[in-house]
């Protein structure tokens, strides 16, 4: 079974990385669709999907229309167990599903004055009480995670399951926004900043500009903290050593250079999206190691 999920701006909207997780960690077959969320068309690019009227959505291929990201959750979970989308342990799945129910519903404060946005991290924010409340409670929630069922691997139950999935936007809003965490939150939310699959989908999301931009704050800024990208550019002119785009199989018409060298892809997104982070794609860095 193939999903279709509908999906808002990339760098901005933090329940579509969410939907996009679940699918893309577990290895869940899936089309993905873009929603106009803030180029003013997402009740038209819905109509089709009532009643649903946010992102994400995700409909099956019997045209059942899920139009909540708990419920894309536990649908997943329901329909693929083998995917082991909940920790297997009884106690430690129902530790997961409560910070899961936790995240969906509660931090109003921090997902209200920290909208999560992956374009660098904000310099100078003061966080309210209110957020600094959140903050605690959050490091509280992921460190007994890691204490009671955490032993076996990086993420908040080990192995990832859809509390990550869950708590990723909530980490980019602390590296975003340059907020002061504990040891066991700031590891953990590095571990996120790092895994590919979140990599993949910034490096997507900055392949677009705005104007005006999102959520603008009248502050400096630095660089994102996550793994810093291997320098690379678009360019318009030379021989790109590979025949074929690294993604499709396509003739190359848009030309990257990176360390000196030439790639090519079929269109201005492929490139785009390598440029924002090479090492974050597979396919590309197999194809530039194989060459050299």
């Amino acid at each position: 079974m193939t999903y279709d999920l509908f999906i808002g701006d990339r760098t901005f909207s933090s329940w579509s990385l969410r939907g996009w997780l679940m699918l893309e960690k577990f290895g869940l077959p899936h089309r993905t669709h873009m929603v106009g969320l803030y180029d003013g068309t997402m009740a038209e690019d819905l109509k089709d999907l009532a009643p649903a009227r946010l992102v994400p959505v995700m409909r099956d291929a019997d045209g059942i229309v899920i139009f909540d990201s708990l419920a894309m959750a536990e649908t997943l979970a329901e329909r693929h167990p083998e995917a082991a989308l909940w920790p297997a342990d009884p106690a430690a799945r129902a530790l997961a599903r409560s910070i899961t129910a936790e995240m969906h519903s509660g931090f109003s404060a921090l997902r209200a004055d920290c909208p999560m946005q992956l374009r660098h991290q904000w310099q100078g924010v003061t966080p309210s009480d209110t957020v600094r409340a959140d903050l605690s409670r959050i490091g509280t929630l992921w460190a007994m995670a890691r204490t009671r069922h955490g032993a076996d691997g990086p993420w908040l139950f080990g192995r990832y399951s859809l509390a990550d999935a869950f708590y990723a936007p909530v980490a980019a809003r602390i590296a975003g926004y340059g907020l002061s965490v504990g040891k066991t939150a700031q590891a953990y939310v590095d571990t996120t900043l790092a895994d590919p699959a979140f990599r993949q989908w910034r490096a997507l999301g900055l392949t677009k500009s705005y104007d005006p931009v999102p959520y603008d704050l009248p502050l400096d800024h630095t660089t994102w903290p996550g793994p810093r990208p291997v320098p690379a550019r678009a360019v318009t002119d030379g021989t790109p050593e590979n025949t074929a785009c690294p993604y499709s199989g396509k003739a190359p018409t848009h030309l990257m250079e990176t360390g000196g060298r030439i790639f090519g892809f079929c269109n201005a997104t492929c490139r785009d999206k390598t440029v924002a982070d090479p090492e974050a794609w597979p396919a590309f860095t197999a194809m530039r190691d194989a060459a050299t």
